[in-house]
């Protein structure tokens, strides 16, 4: 890639500052990065951060990314949440060079502990876990060295080879680096390195009962696949010196730069694996790719399209100072996004019949209309026409308040790319809720335009009663109703659940073109937003999800409340 091509294909940040810096002293003569998730749940909006700055990194400077797996906590970890993170990351338009397991280096890795071990650098620890933690001090104390950090090379070699061979139990024994125990990072104090679990490994079945620690793993998986730019978040940066002293102790060659990067915080959104967890197994959500979820599998299933997110990972771009973002922000995104590329349709959520008494009984017409007002190559759809139709509930109104320009009696409006009609009357049941409207129709306004100019300020879409079919419309909205839902001051997280983030309606009324929907097709209905095919939706019993307003309702909400 030519450097003027590679200079435009991402925006300049302080990783890519720091990157040329490197490349112009020769430091590297290639980019290679890697996008390193544990496979202990789905990927959430806060790694599509990750993913963007990694894979397009590569991309800027034509380089290479893989995709690597940390597998290093069998305990937490599925297959199930391998394959579901490799879905994710091609769905928001992405591919690795190779997919990598740190399970492919744990022999090196094991060898490396070693080699620390005969340079004295390591050694076995019997203290327990809380006693290792109350040996560490704190940020004002320095810690004590264990009663076994001076434990001969030989003995060290002897009991890591009796861990490894399965001979003590669970916390019976750890590995720890030997560094320095009165260092001010707390991460300097002779971190465990590895420990036993006796448990079976999604990839490596029982071969090992040792496994190394993420700190320990991670920047020599990074050396072992030529990593040149280590790129994470930032409650990683105290961890940076931790990784170059393992790097540089065992005299890795052309060693791996560790960057960090302020991760990305969504407000109304819950990111914590272990919480997210806990929402699916209480079955608050239904499952991880919940359309309420801040997983992407949950806004791909919601309908949100991959270049919406990408396009919002770009606008908040890079930096090392924490902030909050406004989901409106996201939301504003997909608006623009689907706005260029979702086809036109019409639906009624809360169906009033209405009929053409002037229109003859039986009769049909089709009327052709265009998929997208913005885009003719998209071409036109067509629509039926009949007597009986129906419109939106609240577009009628017996007795409305000024400045009502929808239906009423006396009052003629225009039907979306059909006729202008007028209101003649209506039918009540027993309790005085109207069951019908009628109405006339002008022949000569075919199309939803008077020959004689008049002007009507009112226009309603429909759907024909002969055509259309019935559907369920979920309409999804925050899953939290407050800004910070971690923040359990208040009592566990659950407290802060939106009662109103999943409305269910059960009787919409769809235009007929809709019915060969496939799951995953997005579209635009008409004054309601923007709605996608549900994955469970079957043709006996179609489903569409609210993907988002065409406005935001939530601040005028807020606002509300405030008053």
């Amino acid at each position: 890639m030519a450097a003027e091509e590679r200079e435009n294909s991402m925006p300049s940040n302080f990783i890519h500052d720091k990157i040329d810096e490197d490349l112009k002293n020769g430091v590297y003569t290639h980019v290679q990065t890697r996008f390193p998730p544990e496979p202990n749940g789905y990927l959430h909006i806060g790694h599509a951060k990750a993913i963007c700055i990694n894979f397009g990194t590569a991309q800027k400077y034509g380089g290479t990314c893989n995709l690597r797996l940390d597998d290093t906590n069998p305990q937490k970890e599925d297959t199930e949440y391998v394959e579901s993170i490799k879905e994710d990351i091609r769905w928001l338009g992405f591919t690795w060079d190779k997919c990598l397991f740190a399970s492919d280096y744990f022999d090196f890795i094991y060898e490396c502990a070693v080699k620390l071990i005969e340079m004295g650098k390591a050694y076995v620890d019997d203290l327990s876990a809380d006693e290792i933690r109350e040996y560490r001090g704190t940020l004002t104390e320095p810690g004590r060295n264990s009663p076994y950090r001076d434990r001969s090379v030989e003995e060290n070699l002897d009991l890591f080879r009796r861990m490894t061979a399965g001979e003590f139990k669970n916390g019976a024994k750890v590995l720890r680096a030997k560094i320095d125990m009165a260092s001010p990072n707390l991460n300097m104090r002779d971190p465990v390195i590895y420990r036993i679990a006796h448990v079976a490994h999604h990839r490596t079945g029982d071969k090992w009962c040792v496994y190394p620690m993420y700190d320990f793993a991670h920047p020599l998986s990074d050396a072992k696949e030529g990593v040149t730019h280590s790129l994470c978040s930032l409650e990683f940066e105290n961890h940076r010196p931790l990784y170059d002293w393992f790097l540089r102790e065992l005299s890795i060659p052309n060693p791996p730069r560790q960057i960090e990067f302020a991760r990305l915080n969504l407000n109304y959104c819950l990111t914590s694996k272990r919480k997210c967890l806990a929402l699916v197994r209480d079955g608050i959500v239904d499952g991880w790719d919940d359309p309420r979820m801040a997983t992407l599998s949950g806004m791909r299933r919601r309908g949100y399209p991959p270049a919406a997110i990408r396009n919002f990972c770009e606008k908040i771009g890079v930096s090392k100072a924490y902030s909050v973002v406004d989901m409106g922000l996201l939301e504003s995104c997909v608006r623009d996004e689907l706005n260029e590329t979702a086809p036109r349709a019409m639906a009624v959520l809360h169906p009033l019949k209405l009929i053409v008494d002037n229109y003859p009984e039986g009769k049909t017409e089709l009327l052709d209309v265009e998929v997208h007002p913005a885009h003719p190559e998209m071409g036109t759809r067509q629509i039926v026409f009949s007597r009986e139709l129906f419109i939106e509930r609240d577009d009628f109104m017996v007795d409305p308040p000024k400045k009502y320009f929808r239906l009423f009696p006396g009052n003629e409006v225009r039907l979306k790319s059909a006729y202008f009609v007028k209101c003649t009357g209506y039918d009540t049941d027993e309790n005085g809720e109207v069951t019908a409207v009628h109405c006339t129709y002008d022949p000569a306004s075919r199309g939803g335009n008077s020959p004689d100019g008049r002007k009507v300020k009112g226009t309603m879409h429909w759907v024909s009663a002969a055509d259309c079919f019935q559907a369920e419309v979920r309409l999804y909205d925050r899953l939290f109703s407050v800004e910070n839902p971690s923040d359990e001051t208040n009592g566990s997280f659950e407290r802060n659940l939106n009662p109103d983030s999943l409305t269910r309606l059960t009787d919409c009324m769809l235009e007929g073109a809709l019915r060969d929907a496939a799951p995953g097709d997005v579209f635009q209905f008409l004054r309601q937003g923007y709605f996608c095919v549900d994955k469970t939706s079957t043709t006996e019993k179609p489903v569409f999800n609210r993907t988002v307003a065409l406005n935001s309702s939530w601040e005028k909400a807020k606002g509300a409340q405030k008053a």
